[in-house]
């Protein structure tokens, strides 16, 4: 059985093909834009937003773990239908679960793919990871420089799940029959503030790590240039609503790893050179 893993350049999907290599099982590892310095090794092509890729990259392929891209979703299933593929893992996202999902720009795409493919005859296993502990890496520059971190709300919680751990998921519900068709909610072993997250990589540097709090308006314009309105909004949203709300932590990640969640000590450590000055 060939599995397709999809967003290759990502840490997941490296994560997730190291673990089909080491345990000899077949796979195609599939990139937007293969040919690029950061695309993995013989990456094929395959964008999810480009319906001409996707014969190719398909063809042979049982099982695909997919990235959500609500904008080719229905050509994708159709060619998977057409394929052959019989499985597809999805990594979707928590934010699916809020009662106004349809109204975020955050969760409504990964609701659209969701749909698009429990209503196709394929057999669907959805991950839903909270929040990437990989998302940290956005204040590297500022710490790498010795200037605060500049957050809306410092005291909002998140779930911070370490891409390792949602690799292995991946490979248990791709490898093993029993665990695939169902929808997991994936979080790490703790609900932290931002705050806490700073004193965390603080400890793991040795040394100060400083955060400055700004107005929500502040920080929207801040990141303008690279976060469209509609997303920064739907952010600060869901920031605002954790203020002092831990979220809810899962034991999916032991039940399909076998082992308990790493920590946002244990992404620090590995992590660490990239916040280094």
């Amino acid at each position: 059985m060939t599995i397709l893993v999809t967003g290759g350049r990502g840490a997941i999907a490296r994560g997730l093909a190291a673990l089909l290599a080491e345990r000899d099982i077949p796979f195609r590892l599939a990139s937007r834009e293969p040919g690029t310095p950061d695309a993995a090794p013989g990456a094929v092509h395959c964008d999810l937003t480009d319906p001409a890729t996707f014969p190719a990259a398909l063809a042979g392929v049982r099982a695909v773990f997919l990235y959500a891209a609500a904008e080719g979703i229905d050509d994708f299933v159709k060619e998977a239908v057409r394929a052959g593929v019989e499985h597809i893992v999805l990594l979707s996202s928590s934010s699916v679960l809020d009662p106004d999902a349809r109204e975020s720009a955050l969760a409504a795409s990964h609701l659209a793919v969701e749909e698009a493919l429990l209503a196709a005859p394929l057999r669907t296993t959805l991950l839903r990871p909270g929040s990437f502990a990989s998302n940290a890496g956005q204040w590297a520059w500022s710490i790498r420089s010795g200037e605060p971190v500049r957050l809306p709300y410092p005291g909002a919680h998140s779930d911070p799940v370490h891409e390792a751990d949602l690799a292995e998921a991946a490979f248990a519900v791709l490898t093993d029959p029993g665990l695939g068709g169902r929808a997991y909610t994936l979080t790490g072993p703790r609900s932290l503030t931002f705050a806490e997250q700073l004193e965390v990589l603080s400890r793991v540097l040795d040394r100060p790590v400083a955060f400055e709090t700004l107005t929500p308006q502040a920080w929207k314009d801040s990141v303008a240039a690279y976060v469209p309105g509609p997303y920064a909004d739907a952010l600060l949203a869901y920031w605002a609503a954790g203020v002092g709300v831990p979220v809810e932590i899962t034991g999916s990640v032991e039940l399909l790893t076998g082992h308990p969640a790493r920590s946002f000590a244990d992404w620090a450590e590995d992590h660490a050179a990239e916040f280094a000055g």
